[in-house]
């Protein structure tokens, strides 16, 4: 069997290692210059010196799913790349100058707490072990399971009734911990996966679980070094990639998807499309006139916009930790700001990556190495991006002088900015959004994009917008649901 690939992001390149291990001949199309997707790597040189910045994701919480597809191709993970723990996982920084560092043991977790409310700390087992109730349901039992429509979701509904999916992450925290500073610790999980706290299914508090369980890694040399290896295995077992390769259409024949169309005049066959390009996008836009569904993008609420500021500086700030959240002043505040109002707010939240706390090679000899992400509206808002980008790094320049990196801007010396244009015109995906649809309870499991297109039987989705959602592992995993669709089972 044929199979061709749209796109060469974790979800794709996860597919393909699956389908060349069933012994399909399978073919990656990308768009792009190269491999990765929002996971790709930004490579710049100033005077001389190479600066590298991942792109999108920056951590790596569930390792054994890449040690999975190496293994299904008779290959080791750690013979091509090197993990390096992560500690803390993330310090969390308060408007009041207080921080958590939030990870580790029980023990270190519930000393942490303990330095805002000993109740709170006590509390935290049976927060985790409700964690671990939710990521032994969600993420270990459905999470490889197909949606592919209602009667799938209603056998899956008494489990998530029980779970109490239909209250929000922010209210199961809530019902644990009384500091708002603590809450919002255990609660700021769905925005790496594109959702608002206050309305996230609270089936997304397994996170805090799969964090415990296998811990917050880091590839050397970056998250892209992890795709570059995904591809070079394919390479060695067969699968074929293509950069560059704009696809115009997906090209049908009654319920059957044929191959694809692309815009040099190309007609690509294949027995089978798995596309990791948006669902929504694929829908409304690749596929032929009459089958194309405009409301995959307009039915659906998608998640909000990203703000990335990437930058090195000739000063190493070393008290840095690796991944550090600068929370503002307000909280629900500015999420409804961001999700349902759409302006822009000065009150910053902040996630700022520095790879160089684990990896200090990373950045040339003598240079550190930045991403500062801020969540914003997506393109469904009046923000003139063109405009409002100089004065908003600004804003978030100062915020980080103040408050974590003095003496910024004395010490840049490379710097990129992106905004949600770059997602919607680099990558395709609706509205400019980080994360395709957010995942609130109407948006999860068979809610999502199936994963397989209703009405074909032979075009599959993968990625971020199908089940079962957003980040890394949700990613990936989707790669599995698809092969049991595909052959009945997973290896």
């Amino acid at each position: 069997m044929k199979v061709l690939i749209i796109g060469a992001g974790f979800g794709g390149l996860a597919s393909a290692i699956r389908c060349v291990a069933r012994g399909q001949q399978v073919t990656v199309m990308d768009r792009l210059a190269g491999p990765g997707g929002r996971g790709r790597e930004f490579c710049r040189t100033h005077n001389g010196l190479d600066f590298r910045y991942d792109a999108g994701p920056t951590v790596l919480t569930a390792p054994q799913l890449f040690e999975e597809l190496f293994a299904l191709l008779g290959e080791k993970l750690s013979d091509h790349v090197e993990l390096l723990p992560v500690t803390p996982w993330y310090q969390m920084r308060f408007f009041d100058g207080t921080r958590l560092n939030y990870g580790g043991s029980t023990e270190d977790i519930q000393a942490e707490i303990a330095k805002f409310s000993e109740g709170d700390a006590q509390a935290y087992p049976a927060f985790l072990a409700h964690s671990q109730k939710l990521f032994e349901k969600g993420y270990e039992e459905l999470g490889t399971q197909p949606f592919l429509g209602v009667m799938s979701m209603l056998k899956a509904l008494p489990a998530m009734i029980r779970l109490r999916a239909d209250r929000s992450v922010y209210d199961t925290t809530a019902n644990y911990f009384s500091d708002e500073r603590v809450r919002r610790a255990f609660s700021i999980q769905p925005l790496l996966v594109g959702g608002n706290p206050f309305d996230t299914t609270s089936i997304y508090s397994l996170i805090h679980y799969l964090e415990r369980k296998w811990g917050v890694w880091f590839p050397r040399g970056g998250m892209a070094r992890l795709i570059d290896a995904l591809v070079e295995l394919g390479q060695r077992h067969g699968v074929e990639f293509e950069w560059g390769a704009d696809i115009q259409t997906i090209t049908t024949l009654e319920d059957q998807v044929t191959g694809v169309q692309l815009k040099d005049g190309r007609h690509i066959a294949a027995d089978t499309v798995v596309s990791n390009a948006d669902p929504g996008f694929t829908l409304a836009h690749l596929l032929p006139g009459a089958f194309q569904r405009p409301k995959a993008i307009t039915g659906k609420q998608y998640s909000m916009g990203l703000f990335v500021w990437y930058f090195s500086t000739n000063r190493i700030y070393e008290d840095v930790p690796h991944h550090t959240i600068l929370f503002g002043r307000e909280y629900r505040e500015v999420l409804a700001k961001i999700f349902e109002t759409k302006v822009l707010n000065s009150d910053l939240s902040i996630y700022l990556h520095r790879p160089t706390a684990t990896d200090p090679q990373y950045a040339p000899a003598g240079y550190d190495s930045f991403y500062a992400l801020v969540p914003v509206p997506n393109l469904d808002s009046n923000i003139d991006w063109s405009e409002q980008a100089e004065p908003f790094k600004a804003l978030l320049m100062a915020e980080l002088t103040k408050r974590l990196l003095p003496g910024l801007a004395d010490c840049i010396v490379d710097e990129h900015v992106v905004t949600p244009h770059y997602f919607a015109e680099e990558l395709l995906a609706p509205l400019g959004s980080g994360f395709s649809i957010t995942p609130k309870l109407t948006q999860s499991a068979g809610f999502r994009f199936p994963n397989r297109a209703r009405g074909f039987s032979n075009l599959y989705f993968v990625g971020a917008g199908t089940h079962p959602g957003a980040g890394v592992p949700g990613v990936v995993t989707s790669a599995k649901v698809v092969e049991r669709l595909m052959f009945g089972s997973v290896q």
